[in-house]
């Protein structure tokens, strides 16, 4: 079985990630590391800096992520800045934003980095969705009880794990790498 180290100090996103390759033949082991996320404009450059921070630091291989809310009404806002918009303001802030807006339209997005062997690949998952006017569900993390995906009446915070990873953003990365880890038997 092949070892891939998940540098994450996120309980939530390493429980999905565990979820999702489970049946991969990888072991994930998690390294509870921080690293800086440059400020920039897309979440690639967030992950491709990371990676290369994290180059000799890591041992072996290793995968990051970064994941971004863009509302369009907000032009995209909080996108690359999601987590610290979520720690300064959380979602009663982001609720506030949109109050008495009726385009509630957003996209959930995740970039996963993985160092393989020397070399760097890219997975994006993008889902498609609405902020809700208050919280709903008790499940999930971040941005959850306020995302609705299309096609869906429930929050990602009222899904299981396996019914999240079906439809959302990291749920479609994740399959990105899965099948990349299948095809190319990752070290």
């Amino acid at each position: 079985m092949m070892k891939l180290t998940f540098v994450t100090t996120n309980d939530g996103k390493f429980r999905e990630f565990s979820a999702s390759l489970q049946d991969s033949g990888v072991e994930l082991v998690r390294r509870s590391q921080e690293y800086p996320e440059i400020q920039t404009d897309t979440l690639e450059k967030v992950v491709r800096f990371g990676l290369d921070w994290l180059r000799e630091k890591v041992p072996g291989n290793y995968v990051i992520d970064d994941s971004g809310l863009f509302i369009d009404r907000l032009r995209g806002f909080p996108g690359v800045y999601s987590a610290y918009v979520l720690k300064t303001i959380g979602l009663d802030g982001v609720l506030g934003l949109m109050k008495g807006q009726e385009d509630r339209a957003a996209e959930f997005a995740t970039t996963i980095g993985l160092f393989n062997d020397g070399d760097v690949h890219i997975f994006t998952g993008r889902c498609r969705g609405k902020i809700i006017t208050s919280p709903e569900g008790t499940g999930g993390f971040g941005y959850d009880p306020i995302f609705v995906p299309d096609g869906d009446l429930r929050t990602f915070a009222g899904m299981t794990v396996v019914e999240k990873n079906s439809v959302s953003h990291r749920g479609k990365a994740l399959k990105m790498l899965n099948d990349y880890i299948k095809r190319n038997a990752v070290s």
